[in-house]
């Protein structure tokens, strides 16, 4: 099956792609285009999985071993082994192709055209409230971009629908930001929904950075998309991981 590969307008001609499932050598619950290479997938689907990606996006990837962080690692030479604990990468590297994991977070794309500067975040609630995106958008000031001519896309994530949370979990984000009640709708039994989406984009834009999302849901396209709380619900065992990918 041939790979299916969602673009963003926004980022114009730069080489990026936020891949779907489809067009993989997994199966069972981890059944298509399954990069993760923490998950419990063999081994060699999930390197079959990378290297048709690396095919795809025309050369060797980088990644990091993201936990939820706002660290960023500038990548301008051969990938890392062991990769760096980290969220995000930067480079001016032709070339290198950037890349981000994610099961429901915000995959999230970054590209100023003028100064050649690319980034990658993966940006779940965590990462969103601690700040991964504007340090992204730092790191690439930092190798010579402008904020105002950075442009962001947020690919396939958790839908407000679909993300259901506590009192608890409101009150974490009131405490740091008191501008993300906006954020959250109210839901059954005393629960919220949140949009992660809506949040994450409000955090770029207020860093000065134009930016979209690709308007896909993860959890609501199981036949497109992996889930982390779609898997949960399910009581599955484990779950697959999606790749977004950028080259200068």
């Amino acid at each position: 099956m041939t790979l299916e590969i969602l673009r963003s307008d926004l980022l114009g001609e730069v080489p990026h792609g936020f891949f779907t499932r489809r067009g993989g050598a997994s199966s069972g619950v981890f059944a298509g285009l399954n990069c993760g290479t923490g998950s419990s997938d063999q081994c060699e689907a999930v390197a079959t999985n990378r290297a048709r990606v690396a095919e795809a996006m025309g050369g060797p990837l980088h990644g990091v071993h993201q936990v939820h962080s706002a660290e960023v690692v500038v990548v301008d030479g051969a990938e890392q082994t062991p990769r760096p604990k980290a969220d995000a990468m930067v480079t001016t590297r032709p070339g290198a192709v950037l890349t981000i994991l994610t099961a429901d977070c915000q995959p999230v794309l970054f590209h100023d055209p003028e100064a050649g500067v690319i980034g990658a975040a993966h940006a779940g609630w965590k990462g969103a409230l601690g700040g991964v995106l504007e340090a992204t958008v730092d790191a690439m000031v930092r190798l010579g971009a402008q904020r105002d001519r950075i442009r962001a896309a947020i690919g396939p994530s958790i839908s407000q629908r679909a993300y259901e949370v506590g009192p608890e979990f409101l009150d974490t984000f009131l405490a740091e930001d008191d501008e993300a009640m906006r954020f959250f709708a109210n839901g059954q039994d005393g629960r919220y929904q949140f949009d992660l989406v809506g949040y994450g984009l409000h955090r770029l834009r207020r860093a000065g950075v134009e930016a979209e999302w690709t308007g896909h849901c993860t959890y609501s396209d199981p036949a497109r998309f992996y889930s982390y709380r779609r898997t949960t619900h399910a009581g599955e065992a484990d779950y697959g991981r999606l790749i977004s990918a950028i080259r200068l």
